[in-house]
């Protein structure tokens, strides 16, 4: 009788170890919110053909909101050096900044865009930083909207396609909207999104303990009009900023460029790296990512968010690359913006000089010193 009770205790226990591993696993593998619902390259990594003009070839519709679009099929050799970390060859992601200052994400612009290239073979992590003032057409709009929003500023792809204004039916989100309109104008997919608004930015920052910056000039965000928010003053000199002074060191642009503020975002970014692999915070990673969930926008599992860590922690000096478009193609211009009914900046940039130097950037062809980027100090 005793032998028949211990056997049943140790069925029972191996049911519930059971269940309990695959609720895990569950978890695991689970994305942490909406998929894109877009086609991926994840399994094909490098270009090998030019994209065919998005206006002939994207058809989106409520299943699928881009079909009849190539993408490229050519797969890593089985003799190729395989991915580390348990990732695949190469992974897309869509980071987005958004200037929402409360704790949801109903509304808010994308300030900032960026696509990281993670290449798991070599290991290697490019990003390129997409202008937010780059004039787009705009897909997937609801019918009822879909007259009147054509066309507008890229990080305004982000704002139509939260809940807020309620244009968008696709899957997503506003990382959503964002990353239809990348695939519709400029034949860029990624495979998934990452967004923070400045609440949530601020708490990783303070989360790390803050972050150590050199700044090689002074910077002055101080306002410069009754209508500019106060950025602060940043003398040259080593710095450790706290969530608040990083998010307004970061957003400092009036007396300078988008562009120079681009770099001082790269700056930060880099600072966050270097605080988040040092030994004494590494370890706590996990627990920081179990505390932001919810506050963070992404449709990664915990299982890719761990392989990104991990291919961090394995990366040369020289292989975390940030880079953006040429100092020569940034040619200023005005536009008319038809739903806001004025005329408002933009990048007068061509469309195919854009998408050829994005063609580049998938097949991780520009040069480090080159493409007007910068690699952390």
């Amino acid at each position: 009788m005793k032998k028949i009770i211990i056997i049943s205790l140790l069925s029972i226990l191996g049911i519930f170890l059971v269940v309990g591993g695959i609720f895990l696993f569950r978890q695991w593998n689970k994305p942490l919110g909406t998929s894109l619902g877009l086609p991926t390259p994840t399994a094909t990594p490098k270009l090998t053909t030019a994209m065919p003009e998005p206006s002939s070839t994207l058809n989106p519709s409520a299943d699928n909101p881009v079909t009849n679009t190539p993408l490229p099929t050519t797969a890593p050799s089985a003799t190729q050096p395989q991915p580390v970390c348990g990732g695949p060859s190469v992974m897309y992601i869509l980071g987005i900044g958004a200037d929402n200052d409360f704790d949801d994400y109903i509304y808010g612009l994308a300030d900032v865009i960026r696509i990281a290239r993670v290449d798991f073979v070599t290991p290697k992590i490019t990003v390129l930083t997409i202008p937010r003032d780059l004039w787009v057409e705009f897909t997937g709009i609801k019918e009822k909207y879909a007259e009147t929003v054509t066309h507008g500023k890229i990080n305004q792809a982000y704002l139509y396609g939260g809940p807020g204004m309620g244009y968008y039916e696709g899957q997503g989100g506003g990382p959503g909207l964002l990353a239809l309109t990348l695939a519709h104008n400029y034949g860029l997919y990624v495979d998934h999104y990452g967004a923070v608004n400045m609440v949530v930015f601020q708490k990783i920052i303070d989360a790390l303990g803050g972050i150590d910056i050199y700044l090689d000039q002074d910077w002055d965000g101080k306002p410069v009009d009754d209508k500019t928010e106060n950025m602060g003053y940043f003398e040259a000199g080593q710095w450790h900023m706290n969530g608040n002074q990083a998010l307004r060191f970061a957003r400092i642009r009036k007396k300078y460029s988008e562009v120079t503020r681009t770099d001082n975002q790269t700056l930060v970014m880099c600072a966050i790296k270097e605080k988040a692999l040092s030994p004494s915070v590494v370890t706590k990673i996990p627990q920081l990512i179990r505390s932001l969930v919810g506050e963070i926008q992404t449709d990664l599992t915990l299982e890719q968010i761990s392989q990104l860590v991990c291919v961090l922690t394995k990366l040369e000096k020289e292989n975390l690359q940030f880079i953006r478009f040429p100092d020569e193609m940034m040619v200023q211009g005005r536009i008319y913006d038809p739903l806001m009914r004025n005329t408002t900046f933009v990048w007068d940039i061509p469309k195919e000089d854009i998408q050829a130097f994005i063609q580049d950037f998938q097949n991780d062809a520009i040069p480090a010193e080159s493409g007007g980027g910068m690699s952390c100090p």
